[in-house]
């Protein structure tokens, strides 16, 4: 698996790819800036691109702009995005093409390599993985709309795991609920989301987000 990432910050950007490569996946650019990232992606076809969110030379949302950028370059080019921060109207625009492969993890809650490789890995597999955190500010915006104030507590919290990428095994033990009853709340808020169920988590969950950021 080919990399790229774009990270301001000397130590972090080595250190990113330094564990990457310890982990089997090539680094194939390491960059600093937005411009640079667009380039990488059209020329070294990397297969996924790691984005810190504040790049120069404003440090405020350009490699959010830029990834942006890049999925319209190559539609559907799988992106991991880390921050310190929920830019949430960027973060809006970059789930809501529906095209898969997005991720989007905030620095301080990434506790160890495995976790952050395998958000690498499920990402550019065209999965989706949302920090807790940044789910619940996307989801929060909305939480008195129509037709997301018709779901349960219970239903919201499915949804919120579900957007976290969490098969309906992970969210049955961390809600000490069956299985069954997850599915039964999956049907029931896709029917009051007005969306249709699929067999495909990673798609199902970026309908959700989608539709929720529309």
């Amino acid at each position: 698996m080919r990399v790229v990432i774009a990270e301001d910050l000397f130590l972090l950007r080595d250190g990113l790819a330094r564990m990457l490569e310890a982990h089997g996946l090539e680094v194939t650019g390491s960059v600093d800036n937005g411009a640079d990232l667009l380039a990488a992606v059209t020329t070294a076809r990397p297969d996924v691109a790691v984005v810190d969110v504040r790049l120069p030379p404003t440090f405020t949302d350009e490699g959010l702009r830029s990834a942006i950028a890049a999925r319209h370059a190559r539609p559907g080019f799988p992106v991991l995005v880390l921050s310190q921060y929920v830019e949430q109207l960027y973060a809006r625009e970059l789930l809501a093409d529906q095209a898969g492969g997005v991720g989007y993890l905030l620095k301080d809650r990434v506790f160890n390599d495995d976790q952050f490789t395998d958000a690498v890995r499920a990402v550019a597999a065209g999965g989706t993985v949302m920090d807790a955190e940044v789910v619940s500010k996307l989801l929060g915006r909305r939480a008195r709309d129509e037709p997301l104030g018709r779901l349960s507590p219970r239903e919201r919290e499915v949804l919120e795991l579900m957007a976290e990428g969490r098969s309906n095994s992970a969210i049955a033990q961390r809600l000490y609920v069956t299985e069954k009853a997850v599915s039964k709340h999956s049907t029931s808020i896709f029917g009051k989301l007005g969306l249709a169920p699929s067999d495909d988590d990673n798609r199902r969950v970026l309908a959700v987000l989608a539709y929720l950021n529309g």
